[in-house]
Protein backbone atom coordinates (compact mmCIF):
# COMPACT_ATOMS: atom_id res chain seq x y z
CA UNK A 1 0.00 0.00 0.00
CA UNK A 2 1.22 3.45 -0.90
CA UNK A 3 0.93 5.85 1.38
CA UNK A 4 0.57 9.49 -0.02
CA UNK A 5 0.25 13.12 1.39
CA UNK A 6 -2.17 15.78 -0.79
CA UNK A 7 -1.03 19.20 -0.17
CA UNK A 8 -4.07 21.63 -0.97
CA UNK A 9 -6.21 18.55 -1.36
CA UNK A 10 -9.31 20.58 -0.98
CA UNK A 11 -9.28 22.32 -4.56
CA UNK A 12 -10.79 20.81 -7.90
CA UNK A 13 -7.70 20.05 -9.44
CA UNK A 14 -6.72 17.85 -6.34
CA UNK A 15 -9.79 15.97 -5.88
CA UNK A 16 -9.26 15.24 -9.50
CA UNK A 17 -5.82 13.90 -8.88
CA UNK A 18 -7.49 11.82 -5.80
CA UNK A 19 -9.83 10.55 -8.49
CA UNK A 20 -7.32 9.43 -10.86
CA UNK A 21 -5.56 7.28 -7.92
CA UNK A 22 -8.69 5.72 -7.50
CA UNK A 23 -8.94 4.14 -10.63
CA UNK A 24 -5.96 2.78 -11.01
CA UNK A 25 -6.64 -1.32 -10.86
CA UNK A 26 -4.49 -3.86 -8.50
CA UNK A 27 -2.82 -0.80 -6.37
CA UNK A 28 -4.11 0.37 -3.38
CA UNK A 29 -3.54 3.68 -1.71
CA UNK A 30 -4.15 5.34 1.70
CA UNK A 31 -4.68 8.80 0.94
CA UNK A 32 -4.34 11.59 3.26
CA UNK A 33 -5.48 15.33 2.33
CA UNK A 34 -4.63 18.60 3.81
CA UNK A 35 -5.86 22.17 3.64
CA UNK A 36 -6.33 25.20 5.34
CA UNK A 37 -9.88 26.25 4.38
CA UNK A 38 -11.87 24.16 6.73
CA UNK A 39 -15.11 24.14 4.18
CA UNK A 40 -13.05 22.39 1.93
CA UNK A 41 -12.03 19.27 4.15
CA UNK A 42 -15.70 17.84 3.17
CA UNK A 43 -15.12 18.14 -0.50
CA UNK A 44 -12.09 15.50 -0.03
CA UNK A 45 -12.30 11.88 -1.07
CA UNK A 46 -9.76 10.74 1.33
CA UNK A 47 -8.84 8.06 3.85
CA UNK A 48 -7.76 10.94 6.39
CA UNK A 49 -7.88 14.70 6.32
CA UNK A 50 -6.46 17.64 8.13
CA UNK A 51 -7.03 21.45 8.76
CA UNK A 52 -3.64 22.86 8.84
CA UNK A 53 -2.89 26.38 8.94
CA UNK A 54 -1.44 28.62 4.65
CA UNK A 55 1.95 27.05 3.84
CA UNK A 56 3.20 30.83 4.45
CA UNK A 57 3.13 29.93 8.19
CA UNK A 58 6.58 29.43 9.35
CA UNK A 59 5.03 26.51 11.21
CA UNK A 60 3.83 24.79 8.24
CA UNK A 61 6.43 22.08 7.33
CA UNK A 62 6.96 20.79 11.03
CA UNK A 63 2.95 20.38 11.45
CA UNK A 64 3.27 18.72 7.41
CA UNK A 65 6.52 16.19 9.20
CA UNK A 66 3.72 15.11 12.25
CA UNK A 67 1.37 14.35 9.46
CA UNK A 68 3.68 12.09 7.88
CA UNK A 69 5.00 10.51 11.02
CA UNK A 70 2.13 10.09 12.29
CA UNK A 71 0.39 8.19 9.00
CA UNK A 72 3.80 7.04 8.10
CA UNK A 73 3.51 8.93 5.01
CA UNK A 74 6.46 7.79 1.86
CA UNK A 75 4.93 10.63 -0.81
CA UNK A 76 4.28 14.07 -0.54
CA UNK A 77 2.27 16.04 -3.79
CA UNK A 78 1.24 19.53 -3.85
CA UNK A 79 -1.62 20.22 -6.20
CA UNK A 80 -1.77 24.20 -5.91
CA UNK A 81 0.75 26.71 -7.23
CA UNK A 82 1.55 27.79 -3.78
CA UNK A 83 2.13 24.70 -1.91
CA UNK A 84 4.34 23.79 -5.66
CA UNK A 85 6.04 26.88 -4.24
CA UNK A 86 6.74 25.80 -0.58
CA UNK A 87 7.02 22.28 -0.86
CA UNK A 88 9.92 22.73 -3.57
CA UNK A 89 11.92 25.55 -1.54
CA UNK A 90 11.64 23.50 1.68
CA UNK A 91 11.92 19.65 0.44
CA UNK A 92 14.68 19.25 2.16
CA UNK A 93 12.96 19.72 5.16
CA UNK A 94 10.02 17.05 4.39
CA UNK A 95 10.69 13.46 5.64
CA UNK A 96 8.94 11.89 2.59
CA UNK A 97 9.73 10.97 -1.11
CA UNK A 98 8.74 14.13 -3.44
CA UNK A 99 9.36 14.56 -7.06
CA UNK A 100 9.79 17.74 -8.06
CA UNK A 101 12.01 20.03 -10.80
CA UNK A 102 14.26 21.34 -9.62
CA UNK A 103 13.79 24.29 -7.25
CA UNK A 104 14.99 27.10 -9.63
CA UNK A 105 12.97 25.72 -12.78
CA UNK A 106 9.59 25.67 -10.51
CA UNK A 107 10.82 29.55 -9.85
CA UNK A 108 10.93 30.38 -13.70
CA UNK A 109 8.12 28.46 -14.56
CA UNK A 110 6.13 30.31 -12.16
CA UNK A 111 6.86 33.34 -13.44
CA UNK A 112 5.78 34.13 -16.51
CA UNK A 113 7.81 36.70 -17.72
CA UNK A 114 11.44 34.63 -16.66
CA UNK A 115 9.74 32.10 -18.65
CA UNK A 116 8.95 33.87 -21.83
CA UNK A 117 12.31 35.59 -21.59
CA UNK A 118 13.71 32.02 -22.24
CA UNK A 119 11.76 30.64 -24.71
CA UNK A 120 11.97 34.12 -26.95
CA UNK A 121 16.24 33.33 -26.76
CA UNK A 122 15.29 29.75 -27.98
CA UNK A 123 13.15 30.90 -30.52
CA UNK A 124 10.33 29.86 -29.36
CA UNK A 125 8.14 32.70 -29.35
CA UNK A 126 8.60 35.99 -32.07
CA UNK A 127 8.78 38.95 -29.54
CA UNK A 128 9.59 40.23 -26.23
CA UNK A 129 7.98 40.68 -23.07
CA UNK A 130 7.68 44.39 -21.75
CA UNK A 131 7.16 45.05 -18.13
CA UNK A 132 4.67 47.40 -17.29
CA UNK A 133 6.32 49.47 -14.08
CA UNK A 134 4.12 52.07 -11.85
CA UNK A 135 6.86 54.30 -11.96
CA UNK A 136 7.23 54.42 -16.23
CA UNK A 137 3.29 53.09 -16.83
CA UNK A 138 2.52 55.30 -19.86
CA UNK A 139 5.36 55.27 -21.34
CA UNK A 140 6.02 51.13 -20.95
CA UNK A 141 2.16 50.99 -22.39
CA UNK A 142 3.12 53.36 -25.32
CA UNK A 143 6.14 50.89 -25.61
CA UNK A 144 3.94 47.87 -26.12
CA UNK A 145 1.35 49.29 -28.58
CA UNK A 146 4.44 50.12 -31.04
CA UNK A 147 6.25 46.68 -30.35
CA UNK A 148 2.73 44.43 -30.55
CA UNK A 149 0.31 46.83 -32.20
CA UNK A 150 -3.64 46.67 -30.89
CA UNK A 151 -4.54 43.90 -29.41
CA UNK A 152 -2.11 43.27 -27.50
CA UNK A 153 -2.41 41.14 -24.10
CA UNK A 154 -1.82 42.55 -20.54
CA UNK A 155 -1.28 39.79 -17.61
CA UNK A 156 0.28 38.97 -13.86
CA UNK A 157 3.24 37.59 -14.35
CA UNK A 158 2.41 35.48 -11.80
CA UNK A 159 -0.81 33.36 -10.78
CA UNK A 160 -3.30 30.43 -12.32
CA UNK A 161 -6.71 31.15 -14.02
CA UNK A 162 -6.12 33.73 -16.05
CA UNK A 163 -4.91 35.69 -13.50
CA UNK A 164 -5.22 39.73 -14.37
CA UNK A 165 -5.24 38.61 -18.12
CA UNK A 166 -7.14 40.96 -20.39
CA UNK A 167 -6.98 41.88 -24.13
CA UNK A 168 -6.15 45.53 -24.69
CA UNK A 169 -7.61 47.56 -27.67
CA UNK A 170 -6.91 50.91 -26.93
CA UNK A 171 -4.23 53.45 -24.67
CA UNK A 172 -7.17 53.87 -21.91
CA UNK A 173 -7.98 50.41 -21.66
CA UNK A 174 -4.66 49.31 -20.29
CA UNK A 175 -4.18 52.38 -18.15
CA UNK A 176 -7.45 51.54 -16.03
CA UNK A 177 -6.98 48.43 -16.31
CA UNK A 178 -3.65 48.27 -14.05
CA UNK A 179 -4.81 50.74 -12.25
CA UNK A 180 -7.86 49.14 -11.63
CA UNK A 181 -5.75 46.21 -9.74
CA UNK A 182 -3.46 48.57 -8.08
CA UNK A 183 -6.72 50.41 -6.37
CA UNK A 184 -7.57 47.43 -4.93
CA UNK A 185 -4.31 46.50 -3.22
CA UNK A 186 -2.95 43.82 -5.51
CA UNK A 187 0.64 43.54 -5.21
CA UNK A 188 1.01 41.80 -8.34
CA UNK A 189 3.41 42.38 -11.37
CA UNK A 190 1.93 43.01 -15.01
CA UNK A 191 3.54 42.38 -18.25
CA UNK A 192 2.63 43.47 -21.84
CA UNK A 193 2.84 40.41 -24.87
CA UNK A 194 2.32 39.38 -28.05
CA UNK A 195 -1.91 38.61 -28.51
CA UNK A 196 -2.11 35.35 -30.15
CA UNK A 197 -5.79 34.67 -31.58
CA UNK A 198 -5.96 31.14 -32.04
CA UNK A 199 -6.38 27.82 -30.48
CA UNK A 200 -6.39 27.25 -27.08
CA UNK A 201 -3.98 24.02 -26.02
CA UNK A 202 -2.93 21.82 -23.19
CA UNK A 203 0.30 19.84 -23.04
CA UNK A 204 0.86 17.48 -20.25
CA UNK A 205 3.60 15.81 -19.73
CA UNK A 206 6.13 13.34 -16.91
CA UNK A 207 9.83 14.02 -17.44
CA UNK A 208 12.45 12.48 -15.70
CA UNK A 209 16.38 13.94 -15.93
CA UNK A 210 15.57 15.43 -19.71
CA UNK A 211 14.13 12.43 -20.89
CA UNK A 212 10.28 12.82 -21.87
CA UNK A 213 8.22 9.26 -20.17
CA UNK A 214 4.86 10.32 -21.89
CA UNK A 215 2.37 12.80 -22.86
CA UNK A 216 -0.48 14.01 -24.24
CA UNK A 217 -1.86 17.07 -25.71
CA UNK A 218 -5.72 18.55 -25.51
CA UNK A 219 -7.62 21.66 -26.92
CA UNK A 220 -9.62 23.83 -24.70
CA UNK A 221 -13.17 24.46 -26.28
CA UNK A 222 -14.96 26.85 -23.92
CA UNK A 223 -14.15 28.09 -20.68
CA UNK A 224 -16.49 27.81 -17.28
CA UNK A 225 -18.19 30.69 -16.61
CA UNK A 226 -16.23 32.82 -19.68
CA UNK A 227 -18.65 35.74 -19.10
CA UNK A 228 -17.35 36.70 -15.79
CA UNK A 229 -13.43 37.91 -17.25
CA UNK A 230 -13.17 40.38 -19.92
CA UNK A 231 -10.55 38.19 -21.48
CA UNK A 232 -13.15 34.82 -21.56
CA UNK A 233 -10.38 33.05 -19.68
CA UNK A 234 -11.41 31.66 -16.26
CA UNK A 235 -8.81 28.96 -15.63
CA UNK A 236 -10.88 25.89 -16.37
CA UNK A 237 -12.74 24.46 -19.17
CA UNK A 238 -15.87 23.12 -19.67
CA UNK A 239 -15.69 21.48 -23.14
CA UNK A 240 -11.85 20.11 -24.29
CA UNK A 241 -10.60 17.04 -26.94
CA UNK A 242 -7.66 15.25 -27.69
CA UNK A 243 -5.84 16.45 -29.94
CA UNK A 244 -2.39 14.19 -31.37
CA UNK A 245 -0.01 16.80 -33.58
CA UNK A 246 3.32 16.36 -34.24
CA UNK A 247 3.83 20.71 -34.59
CA UNK A 248 2.42 20.85 -31.01
CA UNK A 249 3.91 17.89 -28.81
CA UNK A 250 7.66 19.38 -30.65
CA UNK A 251 7.66 22.82 -29.29
CA UNK A 252 6.08 22.07 -25.94
CA UNK A 253 8.54 19.34 -25.32
CA UNK A 254 11.28 22.10 -26.48
CA UNK A 255 9.38 24.78 -24.09
CA UNK A 256 9.97 22.85 -20.85
CA UNK A 257 14.17 21.46 -22.38
CA UNK A 258 14.74 25.21 -23.15
CA UNK A 259 14.28 25.84 -19.35
CA UNK A 260 15.59 23.27 -17.76
CA UNK A 261 17.60 20.42 -19.92
CA UNK A 262 17.62 17.85 -17.01
CA UNK A 263 13.80 18.58 -16.35
CA UNK A 264 12.01 15.83 -13.94
CA UNK A 265 8.54 15.63 -12.85
CA UNK A 266 4.88 17.21 -13.81
CA UNK A 267 5.13 19.67 -16.96
CA UNK A 268 2.31 20.95 -18.17
CA UNK A 269 2.26 23.40 -20.62
CA UNK A 270 -0.03 26.25 -22.25
CA UNK A 271 -0.21 27.25 -25.58
CA UNK A 272 -1.72 29.10 -28.02
CA UNK A 273 -1.66 29.15 -31.71
CA UNK A 274 -0.41 32.78 -33.58
CA UNK A 275 -1.72 34.62 -36.32
CA UNK A 276 -0.09 32.00 -38.44
CA UNK A 277 -0.94 28.89 -36.46
CA UNK A 278 1.84 28.35 -35.19
CA UNK A 279 1.96 27.17 -31.11
CA UNK A 280 3.73 29.61 -28.82
CA UNK A 281 3.70 28.31 -25.60
CA UNK A 282 2.34 30.55 -22.95
CA UNK A 283 3.50 29.39 -19.42
CA UNK A 284 4.38 26.03 -17.68
CA UNK A 285 2.44 24.54 -14.87
CA UNK A 286 5.54 23.18 -13.03
CA UNK A 287 5.24 20.23 -10.20
CA UNK A 288 1.44 19.80 -10.42
CA UNK A 289 -1.47 19.06 -12.86
CA UNK A 290 -3.96 21.03 -14.58
CA UNK A 291 -7.02 21.27 -13.07
CA UNK A 292 -8.57 19.03 -15.21
CA UNK A 293 -6.18 16.35 -14.95
CA UNK A 294 -8.71 13.55 -14.70
CA UNK A 295 -9.69 13.82 -18.37
CA UNK A 296 -7.12 11.28 -19.24
CA UNK A 297 -6.90 9.04 -16.52
CA UNK A 298 -10.08 8.52 -17.15
CA UNK A 299 -10.07 7.89 -20.52
CA UNK A 300 -7.48 5.53 -20.12
CA UNK A 301 -9.58 3.59 -17.62
CA UNK A 302 -12.22 3.19 -20.35
CA UNK A 303 -10.29 2.23 -23.50
CA UNK A 304 -7.94 0.11 -21.00
CA UNK A 305 -4.94 2.44 -21.70
CA UNK A 306 -3.09 2.43 -18.31
CA UNK A 307 -0.39 4.89 -19.04
CA UNK A 308 -2.75 7.41 -19.68
CA UNK A 309 -3.26 7.65 -15.68
CA UNK A 310 -0.46 9.88 -15.60
CA UNK A 311 -1.00 10.78 -12.24
CA UNK A 312 -0.22 6.64 -11.37
CA UNK A 313 3.05 7.06 -13.45
CA UNK A 314 4.37 10.07 -11.43
CA UNK A 315 3.43 8.16 -8.85
CA UNK A 316 5.73 5.10 -9.83
CA UNK A 317 8.72 7.40 -10.59
CA UNK A 318 8.07 9.38 -7.31
CA UNK A 319 8.53 5.86 -5.48
CA UNK A 320 11.35 5.24 -8.02
CA UNK A 321 9.66 1.95 -9.71
CA UNK A 322 9.88 0.12 -13.13
CA UNK A 323 8.07 1.88 -15.58
CA UNK A 324 7.57 -0.04 -19.03
CA UNK A 325 9.77 0.31 -22.16
CA UNK A 326 6.87 0.68 -24.22
CA UNK A 327 5.17 3.49 -23.33
CA UNK A 328 4.91 6.01 -25.83
CA UNK A 329 6.13 9.58 -25.49
CA UNK A 330 3.31 11.32 -27.09
CA UNK A 331 -0.14 10.74 -28.44
CA UNK A 332 -1.07 8.26 -25.67
CA UNK A 333 -4.89 8.27 -26.11
CA UNK A 334 -7.02 8.49 -29.59
CA UNK A 335 -7.37 12.49 -30.71
CA UNK A 336 -11.29 13.33 -30.95
CA UNK A 337 -11.80 12.14 -27.44
CA UNK A 338 -14.77 14.72 -25.76
CA UNK A 339 -14.70 15.94 -21.99
CA UNK A 340 -17.50 17.70 -21.45
CA UNK A 341 -17.81 18.99 -17.42
CA UNK A 342 -19.64 21.38 -15.54
CA UNK A 343 -20.41 22.71 -11.65
CA UNK A 344 -22.71 20.60 -10.14
CA UNK A 345 -23.18 18.55 -13.53
CA UNK A 346 -20.52 15.60 -13.32
CA UNK A 347 -18.59 14.80 -16.27
CA UNK A 348 -18.95 12.78 -20.21
CA UNK A 349 -16.63 11.35 -22.00
CA UNK A 350 -17.56 11.43 -25.35
CA UNK A 351 -16.26 10.28 -28.98
CA UNK A 352 -16.48 12.58 -31.40
CA UNK A 353 -18.53 10.36 -33.87
CA UNK A 354 -21.19 10.29 -31.31
CA UNK A 355 -21.20 13.75 -31.02
CA UNK A 356 -24.70 14.25 -32.30
CA UNK A 357 -27.38 17.39 -31.77
CA UNK A 358 -31.04 16.48 -32.73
Amino acid sequence: MKKILILGAGGPAAYNFISALRLVKGENFFLVGSDANKWHLKLMDVDKDYLVPRCTDPNYYDLINEIIEENDIEFVHAQPDIEVKYLSENREKVKARTYLPAKETVKICQDKEKSANIWLKNGLIKYSTIKLRKESLENDIQRAIKEFGFPFWIRATKGAGGRGSTPVYNFKTAISWINYWNSRGMDWEFIAQEYLPGRNIAFHSIFRDGELITSQARERLEYIYPYLAPSGITGTPVVQKTINDNKINEIATKSVISIDKHATGIFCVDLKLDKENIPCPTEINAGRFFTSNLFFAFAGSELNIQEANLQYLYIKLGYGEYLPSNIKKYNILPEGLYWIRHIDCGYHLIFEKDLKWK
